[in-house]
């Protein structure tokens, strides 16, 4: 006789959800206690509880039996407690969870944890990577690392990797929700949308920050021989196999896991121009989010202040043809909605009259052999002889237009300033750059966080160019732990000293100097 397949899942949409849900519930509590047959009594003792809801011991036996037929659950004989003949042939069973029980318990809880994670940007976790490497990097310089201490950390920065990647992908899905306002609430949103934006910028600028130290560190691990630490890992934790398994396959079982955690860490903050890492990508959908989210709310106030809203008004045009009581209704919702009705009348002058009436048109004639219909342009442009009301006034827009260019004119040369000042060509220490103002202060920090996001420095510190392609960015470090001071009308930037050269590529004299292959890399830890 086959055996029927099974159904775990059957029981939620059954009549009786709610109570099987709560019965399986009571088996994966008890699986936590390690206990692992539960009796009907002990089933519903734990449904009942001090304040529970008033159960009836025939309907758990019922509700145990039928998860039992889904495959949720097993049913073993309960022989223990037989004293007499009649509690012997009397049906008693204990149940557990089967496979299949589990398994659909373990779905369940991972839907449920899914739907309620917003997900957040950790940036203690990057924190708590960059730690770690450095903890990890010092057992690898150890001729005798300590196997525990480099388990324990392989551990910690799989679970932080992971921890950071999920919760990073969960918020950037409730952001976007939240940017295409799906199921949210107007005025919450408008109240904090500032600390939204205060919250992506902060994780931005610790990403930028502190993935350059830790994309240095892994890459120092790479050259000091991180495949030793690994197998320490992977025979520690061999040591734990199963019983039924060999020695030598449990280690290079557990070795080709702990390789494929740390590519997975090592992708995640490396990359390339063809395969971005992951870090790379987050920082550039939060950079982007910025401006979604200013053009949400500016959509939001559009809607309040009565700005017509298309997908609003094609919703309620929508829900009003789906109540239409027939399709001549529907029609009539059409053309009066968008117009389209047949050709209209038209009226035409007294000679056009006359010349027909003369020589009057068949029906059958066809339209390119027919005389033409003379009617005024004001007609056939706007269906009326002549325009309706007082002409409109002309606006002057001369003083605005002026207005517009003076300070496009004052801004184009405010940043070109700022370009003279800084892209001189020849290479200047960092604490010799002294005052900048606002828009050059501007500047120079700008192209300091693209060196910053390029990458870890080479062996010849780095070279970049801006995103538009005009500044030529060379960044070396000066080696004698030199501070430098940057004074600005704002405050002091303080950081490690370095020596900066920036050309500017648009000038042909400056150009031919930073011809060459541009390293991806960047400056450390400069604050």
């Amino acid at each position: 006789m086959t055996e029927a397949p099974a159904k775990p899942f059957a029981h939620l949409d059954a009549p009786n959800a709610d109570l099987y849900r709560a019965v399986m519930g009571v088996f994966v509590a008890a699986k936590r206690r390690f206990l692992v047959h539960l009796r009907p009594e002990d089933v519903l003792e734990a449904l009942r509880g001090p304040e529970g809801p008033p159960v009836e011991a025939a309907a758990v036996e019922a509700a145990l039996k039928q998860l039992e037929s889904w495959r949720n659950l097993q049913a073993d004989p309960d022989t223990s407690r037989v004293t007499t003949v009649d509690d012997f042939y009397r049906p008693r069973y204990l149940y557990q969870l089967t496979p299949e029980g589990e398994a659909a318990e373990l779905a369940l809880a991972a839907y449920d944890e899914a739907l309620g994670n917003r997900g957040e940007l950790q940036s203690v976790a990057l924190e708590d990577i960059r730690v770690r490497l450095r903890s990890l990097r010092r057992q690898a310089e150890d001729p005798d690392p300590d196997a525990a201490v480099v388990h324990s950390l392989l551990r910690e920065l799989s679970t932080l990797l992971d921890g950071l990647a999920a919760n990073a992908s969960a918020f950037m899905s409730s952001l976007q929700r939240t940017i295409d306002l799906q199921d949210v609430d107007e005025d919450a949103f408008i109240a904090y949308k500032d600390r939204l934006i205060g919250y992506l910028e902060r994780f931005v600028g610790d990403l930028v920050v502190k993935s350059a130290e830790i994309v240095a560190t892994q890459r120092a691990l790479d050259g000091i021989g991180v495949e030793r630490l690994l197998e320490l890992a992977a025979v520690r934790e061999a040591a734990d196999a199963a019983p039924d398994q060999r020695d030598d396959d449990a280690v290079r079982v557990k070795l080709d896991g702990w390789r494929a955690r740390w590519s997975g860490l090592r992708s995640w903050f490396i990359g390339d121009r063809a395969h971005p890492s992951q870090a790379a990508l987050l920082r550039q959908r939060a950079r982007a989010a910025i401006p979604a989210l200013l053009a949400a709310v500016t959509t939001l106030q559009e809607r309040r202040t009565g700005r017509s809203d298309r997908s609003a008004d094609f919703r309620a045009l929508a829900r009003w043809f789906a109540e239409a009581p027939s399709d001549a209704e529907a029609h009539r919702l059409w053309r009066a909605a968008f117009g389209l009705a047949s050709a209209r009348h038209l009226t035409i002058d007294a000679q056009t009259l006359e010349a027909h009436q003369e020589e009057p048109v068949p029906a059958t004639t066809s339209w390119a052999e027919a005389p033409p219909v003379w009617i005024s342009p004001r007609l056939h442009a706007t269906g009326h002889h002549q325009r309706r009301g007082g002409p409109a006034r002309i606006i002057d827009r001369s003083q605005a237009r002026q207005r517009l260019e003076e300070l496009l004119a004052a801004e184009r040369a405010q940043t070109q300033a700022a370009r003279r000042r800084l892209a001189a060509g020849r290479p200047t220490r960092l604490r010799d750059v002294g005052t900048l103002d606002r828009d050059e202060f501007a500047l120079f920090l700008g192209l300091l966080g693209d060196a910053l996001a390029a990458g870890p420095p080479g062996p010849d510190g780095i070279r970049t160019t801006t995103s538009d392609g005009t500044l030529a960015v060379t960044l070396e470090p000066t080696g004698d732990g030199a501070t430098a001071e940057i004074a600005t009308p704002d405050g002091v930037l303080r950081g490690p000293d370095h020596v900066i050269t920036i050309v500017d590529l648009t000038r042909p004299e400056q150009a031919g100097s930073a011809a060459g292959p541009l390293l991806a890399a960047a400056p450390g830890d400069l604050r």
